[in-house]
């Protein structure tokens, strides 16, 4: 048994070290790879994107139950790279929102569109937006809310 244990060991090493000597780990490097670091490496020399709304919180006021209101967002970058966005979640599957794939240079403004469904949402609404992003922090949140009116319910025949 402990020759057959030596024995197992001795293939298990074998063959790792075999396998580990196999091809060059530069020709697996994509070029495109690296001057994609080189660009983001020299964007962040510059110093990270800054983000500002035109505001960070928007009231709908008093809308009645099964309306689809809309609101938009201004974010301008006030930072000294490219601001990139690569996700949008909101707080509920009820508000819905559009960003821009594109980055925003410096300087430059993107809007945020959210839309939320009063459907089936009565009474004192809030929801958050959070943007994922290459800010410093990593994540900005915008706010949207409103008193969505209940429908008159039906009397039962």
């Amino acid at each position: 048994m402990k020759k057959l244990v030596i024995a197992l060991a001795f293939l298990v090493a074998a063959t790792a070290l075999i396998s580990c000597g196999k091809g060059n780990a530069a020709s697996k490097i994509k070029s495109e790879n690296l001057e994609n670091a080189v660009k983001r490496d020299n964007d962040i020399s510059k110093g990270a994107p800054v983000v500002k709304f035109d505001r960070e919180v928007h009231d709908f006021g008093t809308v009645p139950e099964g309306e689809l209101v809309e609101t938009t967002f201004t974010v301008t970058n006030t930072g000294n790279s490219n601001l990139v966005i690569t996700n949008a979640q909101a707080t509920c599957g009820c508000t819905v929102p559009v960003w821009p794939k594109e980055p925003i240079a410096p300087g430059k403004t993107g809007e945020i569109k959210v839309s939320f469904n009063t459907a089936g949402k009565p009474n004192k609404q809030s929801k958050s937006v959070t943007l994922y992003t290459n800010t410093a922090t990593g994540r900005e949140v915008v706010k949207i809310s409103g008193m969505v009116t209940p429908k008159a319910k039906k009397p039962n025949a």
